[in-house]
């Protein structure tokens, strides 16, 4: 089964609920804002994924970060993502432990879905 990190709001995230239900593809969805995430989350996706590409930085709430508090080594990206929640990239959908997608791309979901 597969786990979709997200929030539901957001318009990167409704474009792959709507992939993935007109694929036919199941999964759990962990929304952050009603759940949250632990630091041994985060801890266990930076054994797959640097922290550069966990955190995004396209997003609002790292645009509206002052420059001090956006983080300059993977202890800094922890910290940040368990405050601010919305600043991991997303949608992150995990399989058994594994990061199998990060962020939305058909191309990307048509071979791994």
């Amino acid at each position: 089964m597969y786990t979709l990190y997200a929030i539901p709001n957001c318009d990167t995230v409704k474009k792959a609920r709507t992939w993935l239900a007109d694929h036919g593809v199941e999964y759990q969805f962990h929304d952050y804002k009603k759940q949250g995430i632990d630091q041994k989350t985060i801890e266990h996706w930076l054994t797959q994924k640097p922290w550069e590409e966990l955190v995004n930085r396209s997003g609002q709430t790292w645009k509206k970060l002052p420059d001090a508090e956006k983080p300059t080594d993977e202890a800094g990206a922890i910290a940040l993502m368990l405050d601010k929640t919305s600043v991991i990239r997303r949608p992150l959908i995990e399989e058994d432990g594994k990061i199998v997608a990060l962020g939305f791309n058909p191309d990307q979901y048509t071979e791994t879905f």
